[in-house]
């Protein structure tokens, strides 16, 4: 496939574009050139004049990662992320392109905030956005782009991929007492490594064509943290939260994210350990 790449030259971006480069026609659209030999484009996703630059390739999927991230604006996270998107979008969509794999956030669903509690754990893939900071709302409504966008390209196929806190090289799981509170917990407890992003991803990319709107998450097997699920999250989320699914033996450590549904429609399950468990201090 000819596969356009935004944010090409960022973490994901990188290590996206040359995992794909030796089965593919990768394009990177990118404000700094990616590293190595790749079809370039230098411009930015929310451009006008930027988008032009694409005129000569046929474009058969997108992979979008390009975004204003976490601590932005109001206005940035709309104007970039959401209108910015719209543009992209709408660009390709005129031009044919028909496979749309957007970058979202498990930051949609309202873990940016300190006070936020789910509705239920694990987390589902549909959980409502809840999102009371900028950028959670805008990948929110990124997400609510693609549900209109398909309503009037009903052929194409949109798959949001609500990922993790993505670890960076070197990071280790955060060592926690018993009783103690993270900081942004829900985000906190939610890191993938970017090895399974980019192989989940991949696995999004060359599945076949299925018109419609999915919106998945990709977090880690298991939760980011060196204390049982229910034993880490019960003193600050309330004893009369329904914890059941981390008491069955095997689940105590697992992840605060809904994976099920990826395994099913992908075939993929992320396999790098995201814990440290008491056995490993």
């Amino acid at each position: 496939m000819n596969i356009l790449i935004t944010g090409a030259s960022g973490f994901i971006g990188t290590a996206l574009v040359k995992y794909l480069a030796d089965k593919h026609t990768v394009i990177c659209l990118s404000r700094q050139a990616p590293e190595g030999s790749f079809v370039y484009v230098q411009g930015s996703f929310d451009s006008v004049e930027d988008l032009g630059g694409l005129d000569s390739y046929e474009i058969q999927a997108v992979i979008h990662l390009a975004a204003v991230t976490g601590g932005s604006t109001e206005e940035q996270s709309l104007a970039v992320n959401v209108l910015g998107t719209r543009r992209l979008y709408r660009y390709l969509l005129d031009r044919g392109c028909r496979k749309f794999i957007t970058a979202s956030s498990i930051a949609v669903v309202g873990g940016l905030t300190e006070d936020f509690i789910p509705l239920e754990l694990p987390i589902p893939d549909d959980h409502p956005c809840l999102a009371a900071d900028a950028y959670g709302l805008s990948k929110g409504m990124v997400e609510e782009l693609t549900r209109y966008f398909h309503r009037s390209h009903k052929d194409a196929d949109f798959i949001n991929l609500r990922f993790g806190a993505v670890a960076s090289p070197g990071w280790t799981p955060p060592v926690l007492e018993l009783g103690s509170k993270p900081t942004l917990p829900f985000i906190t407890l939610g890191h993938v490594h970017a090895e399974d992003v980019v192989e989940g991803i991949t696995a999004a990319l060359e599945s076949p064509l299925k018109p419609g709107v999915r919106t998945l998450n990709l977090v880690g097997p298991d939760s980011s943290s060196s204390l049982p699920v229910a034993d880490v999250i019960t003193p600050w989320i309330g004893v009369g939260f329904n914890l059941d699914y981390y008491h069955f033996p095997g689940q105590e450590y697992k992840s605060l994210y809904a994976m099920d549904r990826f395994k099913e429609e992908f075939g993929f399950v992320p396999s790098r350990s995201t814990s440290l468990t008491m056995d490993t201090i």
